[in-house]
């Protein structure tokens, strides 16, 4: 029944010559990787006026001092990533530039910031997506986290988890109906702005007062908060070897026309934050107030809303695509459990995707699915990784010395400094509004990818066989084995557990726990019956207790054993049919299992007897 379930909601498994087909073209992976960064039009521009219009002075006139700036920054981070794709077609985006130029620390900050970074996306485009719904449909305001939930793993895992080339039939239609729709109501906005007789740009939406340290910082963390528009830039990057061939260039094409339509977008709807002095409402989005001031309350403005919310959950999917891959690759320099860099039956990265998922799903329930607080949390991460992407495209270069490469380093240097400047503004506007969580979060994720590092490197050395060493069990072959059997009461589970004893050990004993004299009398009787040659040993627990005089003698075997002798410990299993009637069961087995497994020279054994109803 299971399995059924599981091959209709994620598919067959594919064969690994499926993988070339389930690569993308560039109109299927701009609506793949670009979903992030385009959607973050939806709330990027409100999170400057809310900065702006909720600081208590008049500040609102002073929107295109971050605007302007966020534009600039927009064309150099392009500009920079284009160089990363090209300079390594393999993807990992920021880690691997950084791996190959700068050395372990740079790679793992960069993948610390890049994880925070996708888990926030995730969070803050399921966040946004409600908020949209919840605009146009007030009524779903108090299922906001039940909401949020579903659409994590009722939608985006399972698609996910069917592969890259399945995911893209969901998400390439409402991406390109977003943008269409989104540009029909920049452009109907724009029109009636400079046709109407209302000011294209009135007084109230210039109004400011003198600059003074106070202003200065306030336009600073609407620059900060705006910058969230800028996410998911590095997500082509990161995925180069996702496109069909020739792969980077491809790559490189998509980000360009990614980062013209987030531009256009972001201006356009700036444009009309302005000539509509749209003010925050904290139950109503400023996209919403602005799609209904253009176009009205009708048809279009809840397709314009429905598309939205469409474009902001599956905006999650970005982060499907590049968390996953680029977990793989750390997994592969063993900074990650090795299971992340292991792909599915699907052909896609299925763990990272499910670690991805509950990652998420702690942030939302912590944050209570609240939008500002999750951005308040965002784009040190982003910023910090484009930081040391191009601090290590500016060595690449240098050491490369290709053709132009003065220009090219030049390019990545000046965006080095720029996104560097923009993470201390970040880190400083933002650090008590949440900023400080991420700052402590990063170095403890450095932390976890060394710990793990240092325990793989350990066990390799550990496990591997020095030169000229010869297997030991030629040399020092085990002396005896002790096989120990516990049973509550001979059955047929017990008896099969004995024909395997019988087989593997040179002593076979059977421990029976007794609860009370007349219940060990009744065991030891037909134990002797059944088994006359091998007798039992019976251990009374007046207090009731299993586990611990069972603990008990097998450490008095151990200690009474010769060093070259091994106890194997047998546990006889029934396996049900159904997964519920597992619950029906004492987990005695289990509890055993789990603290006899780290034990010097015992071995723990289940015998299993599966049952036929």
């Amino acid at each position: 029944m299971f399995s059924r379930i599981r091959r209709l909601l994620i598919g067959r498994p594919l064969k690994n010559e499926e993988a070339l087909y389930q690569r993308l073209p560039k109109w299927k992976a701009l609506a793949i990787f670009s979903s992030d960064a385009l959607s973050s039009v939806s709330y990027g521009p409100e999170q400057i006026a809310v900065v702006l219009a909720l600081s208590g002075m008049v500040t609102y006139g002073y929107y295109l001092y971050s605007l302007i700036p966020i534009v600039i920054l927009l064309a150099v981070v392009t500009i920079s990533y284009t160089q990363v794709a090209r300079a390594n077609p393999g993807g990992g985006g920021s880690y691997s530039v950084a791996r190959e130029n700068l050395g372990e620390g740079p790679a793992l900050v960069a993948g610390a910031a890049l994880f925070t970074d996708y888990v926030l996306t995730v969070a803050v485009s399921i966040t946004s997506g409600t908020a949209a719904l919840t605009s146009a449909f007030p009524f779903l305001g108090d299922y906001k986290i039940a909401l949020d939930l579903f659409v994590l793993f009722g939608v985006l895992t399972i698609i996910n988890l069917r592969g890259v080339s399945e995911s893209a039939k969901f998400f390439v239609l409402p991406t390109y109906l977003f943008v269409g729709s989104m540009l029909a109501i920049i452009l109907v906005g724009v029109v009636q702005a400079l046709t109407g007789t209302a000011p294209v740009v009135p007084e109230v939406s210039m109004q400011r007062q003198p600059m003074n340290m106070m202003i200065f910082f306030l336009i600073l963390r609407a620059f900060a908060n705006g910058c969230s528009s800028m996410t998911g830039l590095e997500a082509i990057a990161n995925g180069v070897p996702m496109f069909k061939e020739p792969a980077y260039k491809n790559a490189i094409h998509t980000t360009y026309y990614m980062s013209g339509l987030l531009a256009t977008m972001m201006v356009g709807i700036s444009f009309l934050v302005l000539h509509y002095h749209v003010m925050p409402n904290p139950d109503i989005t400023m996209l919403s107030q602005i799609a209904e001031m253009t176009v009205g309350r009708g048809y279009f403005y809840y397709f314009f809303q429905l598309a939205t919310m469409l474009i902001l959950f599956l905006a999650a999917n970005t982060a499907y695509n590049g968390l996953p891959p680029l977990m793989s690759i750390i997994a592969k320099d063993g900074y990650l459990p090795r299971y992340l860099g292991q792909r599915g039956e699907r052909l896609n990265f299925s763990n990272g995707i499910i670690l991805l998922s509950l990652a998420t799903a702690v942030l939302l329930i912590a944050f209570n699915g609240n939008t500002e607080h999750l951005i308040s949390l965002y784009a040190i991460g982003v910023f910090l990784s484009f930081t040391i992407a191009q601090s290590g495209m500016v060595v690449y270069w240098s050491r490369n010395k290709i053709q132009h490469w003065h220009w090219r380093a030049a390019i990545n240097a000046f965006g080095a400094v720029i996104t560097g400047i923009v993470v201390v503004i970040i880190a400083v506007t933002k650090f008590f509004y949440g900023a400080w969580i991420v700052l402590i979060f990063i170095p403890a994720t450095i932390y976890c990818f060394k710990k793990i590092n240092l325990h793989y490197t350990e066990m390799g050395k550990e496990l591997a066989l020095k030169p000229g060493e010869k297997f030991r069990y030629i040399s020092s072959p085990i002396a005896k084995n002790y096989v120990i059997l516990p049973i509550s009461y001979p059955t047929r589970s017990v008896i099969e557990a004995m024909r395997y004893a019988r087989k593997i050990g040179d002593e076979v004993i059977a421990v029976h726990i007794a609860a009370d004299e007349q219940n060990a009398e009744y065991v030891k009787k037909v134990w002797h019956i059944q088994d006359p040659e091998i007798g039992i040993v019976t251990i009374k627990s007046p207090y009731r207790m299993v586990i611990q005089p069972l603990l008990d003698f097998i450490k008095k075997v151990l200690v009474d054993k010769n060093p070259e002798d091994y106890v194997t410990v047998l546990i006889p299993e029934v396996q049900t049919n159904k997964w519920w009637h597992r619950l029906l069961h004492n987990q005695t087995g289990l509890i055993l299992r789990t603290l006899l497994i780290h034990k010097e020279n015992v071995i723990v054994v289940t015998v299993p007897f599966r049952l036929k109803m």
